[in-house]
C-alpha cells in the first residue's frame, strides 16, 4: 500500500506543479478561462502560487500536510471555477486530484508505514 500512496503522491506533485506553472506563466488558455469568468488575470498568481507552493510541499515530509491542503484547495478551486463555465463532466474530472490529495491527508499511516 505504501507504494501506491507514493505513486498517487507523485502524480499529485507533478499535476500540481503543471497547473501552477501554467497560471504563473499566464500560459493563453488559462487567461481566456480566467476572463471568460470575468476575472482580472492578476488571479493567477495566487492560486498558480497555491498550487506550485503545494507541490514543492508535500514532497518533504515535514509539510507534506500543508502541501496536501494546499493541493486539494487549488484543484478544489479549480474544480469549482470549471463547474461556473457550465461543463460539469471536466469539472469532476478536476476534483479528483481534491479529492485524492483529502484521502491523503487524513489517511493515518500505519505503524509499518512510517
Amino acid at each position: 500500500m505504501k507504494i501506491v500512496m507514493t505513486v498517487i503522491l507523485v502524480l499529485l506533485a507533478l499535476l500540481s506543479v503543471a497547473a501552477g506553472s501554467a497560471k504563473l506563466t499566464q500560459a493563453p488558455q488559462e487567461v481566456a478561462f480566467f476572463a471568460e469568468l470575468g476575472l482580472d488575470p492578476f488571479w493567477l498568481y495566487p492560486l498558480g502560487a497555491l498550487q506550485l507552493g503545494g507541490a514543492l510541499a508535500c514532497v518533504i515530509p515535514k509539510t507534506r500536510r500543508i502541501g496536501l491542503a494546499a493541493i486539494a484547495t487549488g484543484f478544489a478551486i479549480s474544480g469549482a471555477m470549471i463547474f461556473l463555465t457550465g461543463n460539469t463532466t471536466f469539472g469532476a474530472v478536476s476534483l479528483v486530484p481534491a479529492a485524492l490529495a483529502l484521502w491523503l491527508l487524513m489517511r493515518k499511516p500505519r505503524a509499518t508505514e512510517s
